[in-house]
C-alpha cells in the first residue's frame, strides 16, 4: 500500500511514516516545513516540499504519486495561538482540509485517516470521555477539528470515502530515531525537559485553582509510537469510525513534573501562573472502542516510559534537529 502523508515532518507524522515505511508501506511525505523538520523525514520516503493551499501543485503530485489511502497530519495544532488568530486555525485546518478531500476524490482515493484531537471535546461532562461524548470546543483550534470531522463525514457519505478519524489525547515521548522538536515549543513534556537540559530556567504551571485534586490540569499522556500505531491499524478499518487514542489515565502538571524530575535527577523549578484561556481543567480518554474494533494495544502505557523515551532521545540530541523549520 502506498499512503500519503501530509504534515510528515512534524512530530506525529514523522514518527507514523517511520512505523509505515518498517512496515513495508511505500510512503510520499507532502509537508510546507512552517513547522516540521526536513531532518525528520525518513530517507526511504519520498519527500514533497509543498502546501496543501497550493491545489494546482497538490493535484498534481497526488496524480503523480497515485496514493492508495491519504493520512492527513498537516494542521495549525497550538491551543493558546488559535485563542490569538482564529483566522489562521480555520484557513489552515479547515480550507485546506477540504482542498485534500477534492484532490482525494478527483482521483479516486478512498481510503482517508484524519489527525483529529481530544480538543474536539471541550470541557467533558463525564470522565472517561468516550467518543460518543457531546462536541463542544472552547477554542478555536478544537472548533477547527470538529469542522473538518463533519466535513469529512460528508465526504463519506456522498463520495464513498472509508475515512477513520483519530482523536488523540496528549501524545508525548520519543521513538529512536524521532521526537518533538519545535521553534516555538508549548507543550508541558518537551518543556519540562527543556528545564532538565538546562535550556531554561524553570517550567511554568498554568493555573493552581482547577477543580481537580492538586489544582493543576490533568491531561492523558499517550506515547506518540502508540498513537503511531493506531494510525496503521486504522489504514485497514472496514468502515469509518472515529476513535479516542488515550491510555485511560491522567496524570496532572505536578505529578508529570515529579516524574521528570526522578528520570532526569533535575529539581527543575517551578513558576506558578494564571490559567491560559482555553485550556479544560481534565481531559482523559476511554478508549475501549480502539482496543475493541481495530485491536489497538499500547506497547508503552505508562508515563515512565513516555518521559524516559524524550529524555534518552534529547540526550541523543541535546541540539534537536539540525535543520531546523523555516
Amino acid at each position: 500500500m502506498k499512503v500519503f502523508v501530509t504534515g510528515g515532518a512534524g512530530y506525529i507524522g514523522s514518527i507514523t511514516v517511520e512505523l509505515l515505511l518498517e512496515k513495508g508501506y511505500k510512503v510520499v511525505v507532502y509537508d510546507n516545513l512552517s513547522e516540521g523538520n526536513r531532518e525528520a523525514v525518513h530517507k526511504n520516503a519520498i519527500f514533497i516540499e509543498g502546501d496543501l493551499a497550493d491545489t494546482e501543485k497538490l493535484q498534481k503530485t497526488l496524480a503523480q504519486h497515485q496514493p492508495d489511502a491519504i493520512m492527513h497530519f498537516a494542521a495549525s495544532a497550538l491551543v493558546g495561538e488559535s485563542m490569538k488568530n482564529p483566522a489562521k486555525y480555520f484557513r489552515n485546518n479547515v480550507s485546506n482540509t477540504i482542498n485534500l478531500l477534492e484532490a482525494a476524490v478527483s482521483l479516486g482515493v478512498k481510503r482517508f485517516v484524519f489527525s483529529s484531537s481530544c480538543a474536539v471535546y471541550g470541557i467533558p461532562d463525564r470522565i472517561p470521555i468516550d467518543e460518543r461524548a457531546h462536541l463542544k470546543p472552547i477554542n478555536p483550534y478544537g472548533a477547527s477539528k470538529v469542522m473538518c470531522e463533519q466535513i469529512i463525514d460528508w465526504f463519506v457519505k456522498v463520495h464513498g470515502l472509508i475515512a477513520v478519524s483519530l482523536r488523540y489525547f496528549n501524545a508525548a515521548g520519543a521513538s529512536q530515531n524521532y521526537a518533538e522538536w519545535r521553534r516555538n515549543e508549548t507543550h508541558l513534556i518537551p518543556l519540562i525537559l527543556q528545564v532538565a537540559l538546562g535550556k531554561k530556567d524553570h517550567i511554568e504551571i498554568y493555573g493552581t485553582t482547577h477543580p481537580t485534586p492538586d489544582g493543576t490540569c490533568i491531561r492523558d499522556y499517550i506515547h506518540v509510537v502508540d498513537v503511531a500505531s493506531a494510525h496503521e491499524l486504522a489504514l485497514h478499518a472496514q468502515q469509518s469510525a472515529t476513535f479516542n487514542v488515550g491510555t485511560g489515565v491522567g496524570f496532572s502538571v505536578r505529578q508529570v513534573i515529579e516524574v521528570a524530575r526522578k528520570i532526569t535527577g533535575h529539581s527543575i523549578p517551578v513558576v506558578e501562573s494564571d490559567a491560559r484561556p482555553g485550556d479544560p481543567p481534565s481531559l482523559v480518554a476511554s478508549a475501549k472502542r480502539l482496543r475493541t474494533e481495530l485491536g489497538w494495544q499500547p506497547r508503552f502505557p505508562n508515563l515512565q516510559q513516555i518521559i524516559q523515551s524524550a529524555w534518552d532521545w534529547l540526550l541523543r540530541h541535546k541540539e534537536g534537529y539540525q535543520v531546523q523549520a523555516k
